[in-house]
């Protein structure tokens, strides 16, 4: 069954449209006016960065400005935020903000250089990213379970790889240790394309990293997905358990990935930037392959972003208190 407007109706709606429009044209033309840098606090080749040279060149088309990815690793993303803040608060320069950042920081970094909930400001979060349990293919274990009981029988010598301390994927590996019972050494990186090379090499045994910095070495025999920590399996990986079917239950620290502004960045350049972000992750071509590489696109309003955090640092916190996670 169809229906169509009455062309009346249909008149007042392209009028009120076309007021509206008129209304922001001058707050939208003014932005952008330079090409506009998203920051990434990892170093190339991991998941936030790959997502964010993604988006790179279709947001250029969408703003008419080119947009440059610049990376800026240490500090589980503090140094990148930083560097954002020290930028005029204009929209020119934009976060990738993450988990490890916004919702895990605040409870483990006594001095936090900035405020999350104060100095930066909610853009859109672009997508969920559940971590996969992985190891490099030498080790002799196929599953949670074998990892567990070999870890056991060795405790101290087995270690783990993170992108940095207070990161998402370190924190990951201390409530793995937590929950399982496990005695394994914690070896921090400045970004997750260093942390996985050595884990690649034998270094390190193991690792939590996102899909899409990992399965193509998961793909290649060189690495060893174990579980994915999510509620559900990944639709890419069917064959994949979970870490909670796999014997450790509860166990579902999903991460995200969005982008943020400076404070005082306007509410227009804002809004523009969020529908520039959502048009291109809705692209069929887009949304595919970060479907492919295991995340979920999301693309909310800078208001259900801001709600998300909300409630994701509530989570965090209780994660790390439960599990008693300290930085040193």
């Amino acid at each position: 069954m169809s229906f169509r407007l009455h062309p009346r109706l249909l008149t007042v709606i392209a009028a009120a449209t076309a007021a509206l429009w008129g209304a922001a044209a001058p707050a939208a033309d003014a932005f952008p006016t330079k090409p506009v840098r998203i920051i990434v606090g990892f170093s190339p080749g991991g998941s936030n960065d790959i997502v964010a040279r993604l988006i790179a060149p279709k947001l250029a088309e969408g703003l008419g400005q080119s947009v440059v990815v610049d990376n800026r690793p240490g500090a589980g993303g503090n140094i990148a935020a930083s560097a954002v803040l020290a930028a005029p608060p204009d929209g020119h320069t934009l976060l990738m903000c993450t988990t490890g950042t916004l919702s895990i920081q605040p409870f483990l970094v006594k001095s936090m250089p900035f405020d999350p909930e104060k100095d930066l400001l909610p853009v859109t979060q672009i997508a969920n990213a559940p971590y996969l349990l992985l190891v490099n293919a030498g080790l002799p274990v196929k599953n949670v379970q074998e990892l567990v009981a070999y870890a056991k029988k060795r405790p101290g010598e087995l270690n783990f790889a993170s992108s940095g301390n207070g990161t998402g994927g370190h924190l990951a590996g201390e409530m793995l240790k937590s929950k399982a019972g496990l005695d394994m050494v914690h070896v921090a990186y400045k970004g997750t394309g260093t942390a996985m090379a050595d884990v690649l090499s034998g270094q390190v045994s193991l690792i939590f990293d996102q899909p899409v910095s990992s399965l193509p070495n998961v793909r290649g025999g060189k690495l060893r997905a174990l579980a994915v920590a999510s509620p559900r399996r990944l639709p890419g990986l069917p064959d994949v358990p979970t870490v909670s079917e796999s014997g450790v239950p509860g166990f579902d620290p999903v991460t995200w990935t969005g982008l943020c502004a400076a404070k005082g960045t306007p509410p227009a350049t804002i809004e523009r930037v969020q529908r520039e972000v959502v048009k291109v992750i809705a692209m069929p071509e887009i949304a595919q392959r970060l479907v492919q590489d295991g995340l979920e696109p999301v693309g909310s309003t800078p208001a259900q972003f801001r709600d998300f955090l909300a409630a994701d640092k509530k989570k965090w916190g209780t994660v790390i208190r439960d599990a008693k996670v300290t930085l040193e």
